[in-house]
């Protein structure tokens, strides 16, 4: 349970927060919901009997499914069907199934407003009244998009059905008719008894009943669940440990488990268990949850409470988000600003009709049809014939070609051997095809600490014993940059290193008692657990960091070899030696220390301590007003540095990060000290930063409210006042106590009743509302947007001791008050949820499983690899996306409205300027290629420049390459160009004679001279927007251009209109118009007149106004401006304390004190995965 001080802060006292406790804001249960005063009534007790009361609640029979099918278990699930409120234990995660599939993706795929209206136009070209294309020309573009999205998303699919396959059909014993058999795990039911054994994954929420070890102990791995990869103990009850060994024990196991509903607390678990007319409490102690592994006990037996859905790491799986690009929901505007130009057009062309039917259409003979129509219907008719005739201003294949260049462009991530981690054989992959061009806009990076920006492996990095330093870097001679020889000590783990080889032979020769007593202390002081595996010592810590000092300590003679309940044995240099343990405190977040009392074999009685300096130092100082009789005598030994080595690569990337101008927020579970230590390691903090605090931060924050409320036109108007005025930079530290205090995130029912109370209390008094509460939700929103300013006008921003939930909730801030693209970035289970709630979300598959990567975007080994996932793939991505969208709309605009201009030619008739099939095949074979390669190969600047001048990332910042703007570019762009190859061949077409004496002025020929000059226009168009030439490009432009007069021979032939006459009616117009020397000339003239003013306007706008990209060879050279950084650590610089202690997590002294720790015999154990390490930490001892 949480402590008083916690809970207190966590509902919003005015007491300041404490730094140090992490204030747990995800969903709580029902019991917790009540009101402030029952809550801080409420024990244990009380909490078990609400549990027991309500009705039904969650209850569970030992070895009975049926108990779980009872009538008061079901819920209703559609009308008078019901089932069991108990999930299975099998996983889903995929869409669609055999059946299922076809209508479901179709459904979602008419979702999508482009699709849907193609669907509507090919119902219009059925009807005959209206059609004036062939329904052919829109069913075979729409068959191919509809078909290429359909078979990606099956490839998805399959791949997650293989996923859940794979899980749901692992293996694992249970217990059925009185023995056990092996079954798989999407067989698993409530109320089963279930046997693990070592290594094994733990398959559901499992109440532990009894295991191998004594005092049934049960060690798990954590690292698929909450991130942390030291090994956590778990105890069964004592009542199951000596009564349910047996597998006929475990048979008739019949008890009743009363506990709370399935919820995402991964740090709480309250129930009863009545068994034989007695109840036992339980906790989280006894519970092993689904995700964390078996390590270090051979065998175990549990109770299944929670299956599937229901457990708690599916509970924290956070709700999967549609992610969609900026350029995607731009996109999808522009499509309905084009199809609102469309229905303008066509009411216009329809009015037309009107008007010349009524004027010229019904008096002239030749043009009867008898059908009797009015000219008024006659023009509603040509208003559809017209919808069908334009639609291509709408770009049906836009989509599918959209959706072909996000997948090419995912590949080549994958494909990236820049961004391959040869060490753990670890590619970059993207995991998802429809964000590529969102990696170009990043504005801000929020990013995990441990394993993220460091390696997550610790290393014993220096000391220092009565003011002498030993470390790495000694200074005198040469000889000692050597690695120190361990080879004296057959107990030395080969993986320490440590290059001071004076320390060593002061060891050695036993001459300095200070040195002897500091090793001393580092192998008897702690709660490591040892195995003996063969010859080799494995220990089991409680936090990396204390099995960093423990290590240490072996390698430097002092060996710990085992403990028991009351005494601690010790190998010193040549002897072995066993202390009696008198007393054994343990870390706490309160004491932040441990100490441990021993009796000497001489008789002498000492006490040892080690801790943060913040509070060892407290205990030496005289004037300490903290003196107490056993802690006035301490005397300080010496001090150590545990480095948690950044990763490689760290502060380049964040350096060139900055220089894109993406600010780096840090989110963070760990201590303050910690974050703070890391930040100036990796130079997100700098000497010459201001930094504040939360304390800081939250006068300020009130200090803008009070003033806002002290306006009277304060609602009405938004202060913009900057928060900071020095001209010096700012940086932000923050805990998720002042977190909570800062923006109010409290729960939603207890603010509510706050609020109300607030309300009243404000109404009733004539004096001003408490300048730390918000009146209402209004002023609750501007403190979080104030917030969020004040950290934006920052250079750096660190929230440190923050639940997974609040950094979920900072996420939400940015995106909501700054309309910012955001990056999240992780690697353990503790981040899925920034990863789910930023619009671009980043795993990086280290030291802490594979929960991160799971839920991610994108993914790879190294935090390095971000800087060339945005500065060039995602700025490639952009800049190719905006390119091919820009030249889309284009080469639509230019084809379609020629049948505008042909129309004040024909009557307003909805005669179309091109032959059916030209029309069909436009979009698909003649112009798609060239730009679907220019989408997927071009790079204005290589790799290299664009890592190399980090401000070339700025335009996809601003979206300045495609927005509203290029858009209306793009269409004045078209309606020049259908000018130009409607009206030249049209004047060409005027007073023309061919050398064979005839007239080559017949519509077949224009529509042939027409289609010719668009034809090669639209692909010399986009040879002039391409920046990087290679075969395959010069192959697409000129391929394009012969397939397109390759098929217009083949349909304007005579063999294939004797097959089909009714479809092919061109017959010969290719040949006749083509031969004819003036038409191509005509064709020559247009292209060069369609293009020339663009080569111009290119020349003269990168001469004039050059681009950040034009500008990128006259730029310096970075390297050369480049100032020499200064060392991160500095004689008189800002002190940096450590946090071991604070970092450290509660360790094994419960278990040590107990005596089940005593090992019964040795057991193999397995290799544990290395430790993890913490940037440079001094911790004092």
């Amino acid at each position: 349970r949480m402590s008083v001080r916690a809970r207190a802060a966590s509902q919003g006292s005015l007491d300041d927060p404490d730094d140090e406790v992490v204030p747990y804001s995800d969903d709580e249960t029902d019991e917790e919901l009540q009101s402030e005063d029952d809550l801080d009534r409420m024990c244990l007790f009380c909490v078990l009997t609400v549990i027991l009361l309500s009705e039904p609640g969650w209850s569970v029979r030992a070895n009975d499914r049926e108990y779980c099918n009872q009538p008061q278990f079901k819920k209703k699930v559609f009308l008078c069907i019901k089932k069991s409120k108990y999930s299975g234990n099998a996983i889903k995660t995929y869409k669609y199934n055999f059946l299922t599939f076809l209508p479901l993706n179709l459904y979602e795929q008419f979702k999508r407003a482009a699709n849907l209206y193609f669907l509507c136009l090919l119902i219009l070209q059925i009807i005959p009244q209206i059609s004036t294309l062939p329904w052919y020309t829109t069913l075979v573009p729409l068959v191919l998009v509809l078909g290429i999205t359909a078979i990606k998303d099956l490839v998805d699919d399959l791949a997650r059905h293989r996923m859940d396959k794979e899980i749901n059909n692992r293996r694992c014993d249970v217990l059925l008719n009185g023995r056990f058999e092996e079954t798989r795990w999407m067989n698993l039911q409530v109320g089963d008894v279930v046997r693990l054994k070592k290594n094994e994954f733990i398959p559901a929420d499992i109440l532990l009943l009894s295991s191998s070890n004594p005092n049934s102990l049960c060690y798990v791995e954590t690292a698929e669940l909450d991130g942390e990869t030291n090994l956590k103990f778990k105890m069964g009850l004592k009542v199951t440990d000596e009564r349910l060994q047996e597998e006929d024990q475990l048979a008739r196991f019949n008890a009743l488990i009363m506990c709370e509903e399935p919820n995402n607390r991964l740090d709480k678990f309250v129930g009863t268990m009545i068994w034989d007319a007695q109840s036992y409490p339980l906790d989280l102690d006894n519970m092993l949850l689904r995700g964390c592994k078996i390590r270090n006990t051979d065998e175990c037996h549990g109770l299944v409470i929670f299956a599937g859905n229901d457990t708690k790491i599916m509970r924290n799986g956070g709700k999967t988000r549609f992610k969609r690009t900026l350029i995607d929901k731009l996109m999808n505007y522009m499509v309905y600003t084009i199809f609102g130009l469309l229905v303008l057009l066509c009411a216009g062309l329809a009015i037309g009709h009107t008007y010349w039917y009524e004027s010229i259409g019904s008096k002239a003979w030749y043009l009867y049809d008898g059908l009797g129509y009015s000219s008024s219907y006659r023009g509603f008719l040509s208003f559809w014939g017209y919808i069908i005739i334009l639609n291509t201003m709408v770009p049906i294949s836009l989509y599918v070609s959209v959706e072909v260049i996000r997948l090419g462009q995912s590949k080549f991530i994958n494909w990236d051997l820049q961004m391959y981690y040869a060490d753990k054989d670890t590619p970059a992959k993207a995991r998802t095809t429809t964000l590529n061009e969102q990696l170009g806009q990043i504005e801000y990076i929020f990013s995990d600490k441990t394993g993220t920006l460091t390696q997550n492996i610790m290393a014993f990095k220096k000391c220092t014993i009565k003011g002498r330093t030993y470390d790495i870097n000694f200074p005198f001679s040469p000889i000692f940059t050597q690695p120190v020889d361990f080879s004296w000590n057959k107990h030395a783990d080969n993986k320490f290193q440590f290059e001071d080889s004076f320390l060593v032979s002061c060891i050695r020769s036993k001459k300095d008692p200070q040195i002897l007593e500091f090793f001393k202390l580092l192998s008897l002081c702690h709660t490591v657990m040892v195995e003996h595996k063969g010859d080799e010592l494995v220990y089991q810590a409680a936090s990396p960091d204390e099995g960093a000092l423990v290590t240490a300590a072996r390698n430097f003679g002092f060996v710990f070899l085992s403990r028991t309940q009351d005494t601690i044995t010790i190998m010193e240099l040549d002897h072995e030696e066993t202390y009696e343990m008198l007393a054994l405190l343990d870390f706490n977040s309160d004491r932040k220390r441990m100490s441990i009392i021993l009796r000497f074999p001489d008789g002498k009685i000492r006490l040892y301590c080690k801790g943060a300096d913040t509070v060892i130092y407290q205990r030496l100082d005289p004037n300490s007003q903290n003196k107490e009789t056993t802690q006035e005598a301490l005397d300080l030994i010496g001090a150590t540095a545990i480095e948690d080595k950044l990763q490689d690569g760290v502060p380049e990337t964040i350096a060139k990060l900055a220089k894109a101008d993406i600010k780096i927020w840090v989110l963070t579970g760990d201590k303050k000290e910690t974050a703070e230590n890391i930040g100036f390691s990796c130079q997100l903090l700098t000497e010459d930063m201001k930094i504040h605090y939360g304390e800081d931060v939250n006068v300020q924050l009130r200090n803008r409210q009070t003033q806002r409320r002290n306006d009277p036109q304060g609602r009405n108007k938004k202060l913009k006042e900057q928060f900071f005025t020095e001209s010096s930079k700012n940086a932000l530290v923050i805990t998720g106590g002042w977190l909570n205090e800062i923006l109010y995130e409290k729960k939603k029912k207890r603010r509510r009743l706050r609020l109300k109370k607030l309300r009243k209390r404000y109404t009733n008094s004539s004096s001003a509302p408490d300048s730390s509460q918000p009146v209402d939700d209004w002023e609750k929103e501007k403190r979080q947007e104030d917030f969020v300013d004040m950290a934006c006008e920052c250079s750096a921003v660190i929230c440190c001791r923050v639940t997974p939930k609040q950094k979920a909730n900072v996420v939400s801030l940015v995106k909501r008050y700054k309309k910012a693209v955001t990056l999240s970035i992780g690697d353990g289970a503790n981040d899925v949820n920034m990863i789910k709630t930023a619009d671009i979300g980043v795993g990086i598959s280290g030291q802490e499983g594979m929960q991160a990567v799971m839920s991610s975007d994108y993914a790879f080994a190294q935090f390095r690899y971000l800087q060339r996932l945005l500065l060039v793939h995602g700025r490639w991505s952009y800049i190719r996306m905006c390119k091919f969208l820009r030249y889309f709309f284009y080469k639509n605009f230019a084809f379609t409205l020629v049948h505008f201009w042909f129309s004040f030619f024909n009557g307003f008739s909805s005669q179309t300027a091109y032959e059916d099939w030209f029309i069909t095949l436009y979009n698909v074979c003649y112009s798609s290629l060239p730009v679907l390669l220019v989408g997927l190969l071009d790079q204005d600047v290589n790799d290299k420049l664009s890592l190399r001048f980090p401000k070339l990332y700025l335009p996809g910042q601003q979206g300045s390459l495609f927005n509203y703007k290029n858009f209306f570019i793009s269409l004045f762009h078209g309606v020049f160009t259908s000018l130009m190859i409607f009206f030249i061949p049209y004047g060409a077409f005027l007073q023309t004679m061919g050398q064979d004496g005839e007239a080559p002025s017949d519509y077949q020929s224009f529509a042939v001279v027409a289609a010719s000059s668009l034809i090669i226009t639209v692909n010399l168009q986009i040879s002039l927007n391409t920046s990087y030439w290679t075969f395959v490009n010069c192959f697409a432009v000129l391929g394009s251009i012969a397939i397109y007069f390759g098929v217009m021979f083949d349909i304007h032939s005579a063999g294939i209109h004797v097959i089909f006459p009714t479809t092919f009616t061109f017959t010969g117009a290719a040949s006749n118009a083509l031969r004819q020397p003036y038409l191509w000339l005509t064709i020559i003239l247009t292209v060069g007149i369609c293009l020339l003013p663009v080569i111009c306007i290119q020349f003269l706008h990168q001469t004039i106004y050059p681009s950040v990209g034009d500008k990128k060879y006259e730029m310096e050279d970075e390297e050369e401006e480049r100032k020499k950084r200064k060392p991160t650590f500095q004689r008189g610089g800002r002190s940096r304390r450590s946090a071991y202690a604070f970092s450290h997590s509660r360790g094994y002294a419960d278990l040590i004190a107990s005596g089940r720790s005593i090992r019964q015999r040795p057991r193999v154990r397995p290799e544990l995965r290395e430790s993890i390490r913490e940037a440079p930490q001094a911790e004092n001892i």
